[in-house]
């Protein structure tokens, strides 16, 4: 059984990353929204290029992705989601709320029944058309990279009535990542990291949100922008990078030496001298979500990054002090 939880939780995690990757590019302007009186409409302009309008603020939400369920409750809105996806646990309200499905299987006619004012779907959702179609008004948010995200926290403020919203929790939020930043010793600075995301594999690049905020923590990521945000790598490139550091989730962490040419890695071969991070399941779903909680995932990272440094300084001064004895 607990097998079965792992592998449904990786899957969904998978589908997580897999969705931002096909999500399209998000539009580059967006229609100004004015939110004041019940009365006034709110229009805003989704990544899909959709005007979405809206009478007055929304009491009724339905959120059909973790990311877009997190933004709304840190942004003030909680109380108003009504469904969500089966992934949305955070924060600890939305666990009792009705689960109208995954990524790829929602349940229409329960969206449907809850009445919702506002669903927010990622881009890639096949549901949204089905949605528009019984009369529905959607809106299709998701995020890549950082300044994606920060626009999708706009956009989602806008949409649920309070604009003025959005800037603290950004703020806060870069407050949160300089903060991982001062926890990282210069012994890991500059370190090569490559972060799976999945095992085919799929890699957290240079150009995702992931990607930046290792960069923001000073450390170089094998996988250039140039490759794009989460893309499918031959295992071989991970092989001829040789990364100084792995991080992956706890349950691949133990098979990296059964991956074909992979247990030559430096970082495979030490993995057990900080060379390999193995990732829980809460850190996962920090580190996949591109919402509110990113300040904590830069804190997820640099426990890593910190971690590698004092044991790849303690191995030096053991080695050190047995080439003295010698």
């Amino acid at each position: 059984m607990k097998g079965m939880r792992r592998w449904a939780w990786r899957v969904g995690l998978l589908s997580l990353v897999l969705l931002s990757v096909l999500s399209t590019a998000l539009a580059q302007t967006q229609v100004p929204s004015q939110v004041g009186a019940p009365s006034t409409a709110i229009r805003v302009q989704d990544d899909r290029g959709t005007l979405v309008t809206l009478a007055h603020a929304p009491m009724r939400i339905v959120t059909l992705l973790p990311s877009l369920t997190e933004a709304v409750c840190a942004l003030g809105a909680c109380r108003r989601v009504v469904a969500t996806d089966r992934w949305s646990n955070w924060p600890a309200p939305v666990r009792t709320l009705p689960k109208l499905g995954g990524l790829d299987d929602v349940n229409v006619e329960l969206v449907v029944a809850q009445r919702p004012d506002l669903v927010l779907v990622a881009p890639s959702s096949r549901v949204a058309a089905r949605l528009r179609g019984l009369g529905l008004t959607v809106a299709e948010l998701d995020a890549q990279d950082l300044p994606q995200a920060q626009r999708l926290f706009d956009k989602v403020a806008a949409l649920i009535g309070t604009p003025q919203a959005a800037a603290p929790v950004w703020a806060s939020l870069q407050t949160e990542i300089d903060a991982a930043r001062a926890q990282v010793p210069n012994a890991a600075r500059g370190v090569r990291v490559y972060f799976e995301v999945g095992a085919t594999p799929y890699a957290a690049g240079e150009a995702s949100f992931i990607g930046q905020l290792l960069t923001r923590l000073g450390v170089a990521n094998i996988v250039p922008a140039s490759m794009g945000p989460f893309p499918q790598l031959n295992p071989e490139f991970v092989v001829r990078a040789n990364p100084d550091l792995i991080m992956i989730g706890f349950d691949e962490a133990n098979a990296l030496p059964a991956r074909p040419g992979w247990s030559v890695m430096r970082a495979v071969k030490e993995a057990r001298a900080g060379r390999v991070c193995a990732l829980t399941l809460s850190d996962y779903d920090l580190l996949a979500r591109p919402g509110p909680r990113l300040g904590q995932a830069a804190g997820v990272l640099a426990r890593c990054l910190t971690r590698y440094a004092e044991a790849v300084q303690t191995n030096s001064s053991a080695e050190k002090q047995s080439g003295e004895k010698r």
